[in-house]
């Protein structure tokens, strides 16, 4: 698979016009993609920000025993996540990626958060994906396609009203899991919230 694309941004007025569509505010929006991956998509040759979750694909392969024994030999599973720190650097992330592909492809995908949201490939259906690889190729293609993304996963999962009110803890909990509190998810999503709130 081709992870390399074009690079396209959004463009002005996207992040506003995609906020006014779902009825929350721009800055509150903003906050979200700010948290995940600092408000940009890509890394600096031009492929999704992903990160591999070693802790799924360890879950993903559950049914193939084989395959997961070779993935924790090759420390690319383990049945805890924080077991060992993540790689450092994209190149690395990717480098993981390929690995776990060359075990089971479509498990290593499914095992990879995505783009702007981050979303895990697992979620592709809600994502509005048919299948984890049209994700990671329409990802590929613009942050745009990374935001719509996005959207569809808040909109899937009902978490829309919490992002509208505001709902740091609650977004937080639906968003990125019940351990959110560790990396203080929550608290970094106000932050960031009223340092777009600040500048609107």
């Amino acid at each position: 698979m081709n992870f390399i694309g074009s690079g396209t941004k959004l463009q002005d007025g996207d992040i506003a016009a995609i906020a006014a569509e779902l009825g929350v505010e721009e800055a509150a929006l903003r906050a979200v993609l700010s948290v995940e991956t600092g408000g940009s998509g890509f890394d600096h040759l031009n492929r999704p920000k992903a990160l591999f979750e070693r802790h799924i694909f360890f879950r993903e392969l559950k049914s193939k025993l084989d395959k997961q024994q070779h993935a924790v030999d090759e420390k690319l599973a383990y049945p805890k996540w924080g077991m060992l720190p993540y790689p450092k650097g994209s190149d690395a992330v990717y480098d993981e990626i390929e690995r776990a592909m060359a075990i089971d492809e479509d498990a290593a995908l499914r095992s990879t958060s995505w783009g702007l949201g981050q979303i895990m490939g697992l979620n592709y259906s809600a994502a509005g994906c048919a299948s984890v690889q049209d994700m990671v190729e329409l990802a590929v293609e613009s942050e745009a396609e990374q935001l719509r993304q996005m959207v569809n996963f808040i909109k899937s999962n009902g978490i829309l009203p919490k992002l509208a009110a505001k709902d740091w803890a609650g977004f937080a909990r639906s968003y990125n899991g019940p351990g959110y509190e560790t990396n203080q998810y929550d608290k970094k999503l106000e932050i960031a919230y009223n340092k777009f709130n600040d500048v609107a």
